[in-house]
């Protein structure tokens, strides 16, 4: 079945990213991976085509694009290709509508240029060792002295880490009655003293995304570099959860569509007993069912890419959206390298790296097990 998310305008769009991809990526990626990062000169490349700004107004240099649409083709393409581009989903789909959101027109005139252009990159940082999913326990701190914010603590696993130049830390900046209240958005740029950058963390899949811990001791950050409103973090972060996870759902759906794709063309050359293994009863079975199970989460991708271009999409729908194509991902990848045998464990094979790569997809942006509860929740549970 044909998506129905998409027009004319988004296939030659799709085409410039997939062009690009073949050009400036495919080639490289083995590279990229053994170092951990993308090289930074990649974003730049890609700020020439307009891509990491899709969504910034075009006064700012961006793509002033309105539809979250454009910003999946990236992440679907990418998965298509077998690559991955390092932060530039969480810089784009996480970091940016924060800006976008809550940045006065200053701090729009100094950042959104370069962060349109991929000359700054971006990260967020708001899990912290011990408290994981729970945001509203962090114990980051940033205390007023006079026109500065001083910042003590610790993050990890940190998307984008080590190539961000403007990190957008969650710091505890007061109490209230409510343990969620007294959360405050400061931005922290590169080069500002007491800001060190730890591990790039070795990590099972994902190799050319840098992940990183961070640390904070005494950094002053200027008043300037506070985004929003003092105090009012937790409803930001809150507010931006439904595109967070609805683009983790993109990237699931096209790993397990790129997973079946690379699947079908290896059965039909690998032979077994004399016989192609396309040829026997159990591949057509397992692979009849993965095609079932990837048409189901792509109509409803497509219903959520909709609802969420309309302003609709509501919390509850982008956490069930993110359940579904991520444990979806998770079930086809696995038969697919069962397919493969051997050879699926073999990272020289596509599949073992997605594979390795699917298993985050059900942790970050939510764990399946918090996603239920807010499911549930909404049913009044």
């Amino acid at each position: 079945m044909r998506s129905t998310a998409y027009g004319p305008e988004h296939d030659a769009f799709r085409k410039l990213v997939r062009d690009f991809l073949n050009r400036e990526v495919v080639d490289h990626f083995p590279d990229w991976e053994q170092a951990g990062v993308v090289p930074r000169e990649v974003f730049v490349k890609l700020g020439e085509l307009g891509i990491p700004g899709l969504q910034v107004p075009e006064r700012y240099g961006g793509g002033g694009a309105t539809s979250f649409k454009y910003n999946a083709i990236v992440s679907e393409e990418t998965a298509r290709a077998g690559v991955s581009l390092g932060g530039l989903s969480v810089h784009m789909n996480v970091v940016l509508p924060y800006f976008l959101a809550y940045g006065d027109e200053e701090q729009k005139a100094r950042w959104l240029p370069g962060l349109a252009g991929g000359e700054l990159m971006s990260s967020i940082a708001m899990t912290e060792p011990g408290t994981g999913s729970d945001l509203a326990g962090m114990s980051t701190t940033a205390r007023r002295e006079g026109g500065d914010y001083v910042l003590n603590g610790a993050k990890t696993f940190i998307t984008g880490g080590i190539n961000a130049d403007l990190v957008l830390v969650v710091a505890r900046t007061g109490r209230g009655g409510d343990r969620r209240d007294g959360l405050s958005l400061l931005v922290v740029e590169r080069g500002m003293p007491g800001f060190e950058r730890g591990r790039n963390l070795d990590k099972l899949g994902l190799k050319a995304q840098d992940t990183a811990e961070l640390s904070f001791t005494d950094v002053r950050v200027p008043a300037a570099n506070l985004l929003g409103a003092e105090g009012a973090a937790f409803g930001y972060l809150t507010g931006n959860l439904p595109q967070e996870r609805l683009s983790i759902a993109v990237a699931a759906q096209a790993a397990a569509e790129a997973a079946l794709e690379t699947t079908l063309e290896y059965v039909r050359e690998r032979r077994a007993f004399g016989t192609p293994v396309s040829s026997f009863q159990n591949t057509k079975f397992e692979l009849a069912a993965c095609a079932t199970e990837i048409e189901a989460g792509r109509a409803l991708l497509d219903r959520a890419l909709g609802e969420h271009d309309d302003g609709a999409l509501s919390g509850a729908d982008a956490a069930k959206v993110k359940i579904f194509c991520t444990e979806l991902q998770a079930r086809v990848v696995d038969r697919c390298l069962q397919l493969h045998g051997g050879y699926g464990y073999i990272r020289e094979y596509r599949i073992a790296r997605l594979y390795a790569d699917a298993r985050v997809t059900r942790i970050f942006g939510g764990t399946t097990e918090v996603l239920k509860t807010i499911v549930a929740k909404s049913l009044g549970l």
